[in-house]
């Protein structure tokens, strides 16, 4: 994303810090998603071994069941990525490099997983508005501005780049099952 920053180049130290504890619990509540997500992954994965080979592309119930594993793996995909981006930053400066456009994403995935799990949805949304002050207060802290409508336009390129990229695991994990004719369906 592209930022610009202000003239200055003195960083307000301390205000600065209180960013770190609500990184920090920011990044430990992502990590409680994640695994609340694998989880659920996991077992909708073991009880969709038998699809490898009796896939019955009319059957309501395995459709479903196929669809709730895709948006499963992306959401959880794009989760562990926004996770490591996280881990990326190093300093308020690289917090408006690293953390707008996954603000958008996070809200997109908290959408889809409402009506699966609730409190995954809760939960992203209380995230996206931590990580959404937080680089709100990084930005005024650093004189940094921001493209918003670039870094949503990043967020759309990267979330059909992981929907491309989990279609694909999927097709190979279950080649019976037409993911083009599901996926449009």
């Amino acid at each position: 994303m592209m930022v610009k920053y202000g003239e200055t180049e003195n960083e307000n130290i301390s205000h600065s810090v209180t960013l770190v504890p609500r990184l920090s619990y920011s990044a430990n509540l992502l990590s409680e998603i994640i695994d609340v997500l694998s989880e659920k992954l996991n077992d909708l994965k073991k009880s969709n071994c038998d699809f490898v080979l009796f896939f019955d592309e009319t059957n309501k119930n395995h459709l479903n069941a196929i669809e709730l594993e895709r948006i499963l793996a992306i959401s959880l995909d794009v989760l562990l990525q926004i996770k490591k981006r996280i881990a990326t930053i190093s300093g308020v400066r690289s917090i408006p490099e690293a953390l707008p456009s996954s603000i958008p994403i996070i809200r997109t995935i908290s959408a889809q997983l409402f009506s699966i799990t609730p409190k995954c949805s809760q939960s992203l949304s209380e995230l996206s508005v931590h990580l959404g002050s937080i680089v709100l207060d990084s930005a005024a802290l650093t004189k940094a501005r921001f493209d918003f409508s670039q870094s949503n336009h990043e967020s759309s390129i990267f979330l059909d780049e992981v929907k491309l990229m989990v279609d694909s695991k999927l097709s190979k994990q279950y080649p019976n099952v037409d993911f083009f004719k599901l996926c449009n369906t």
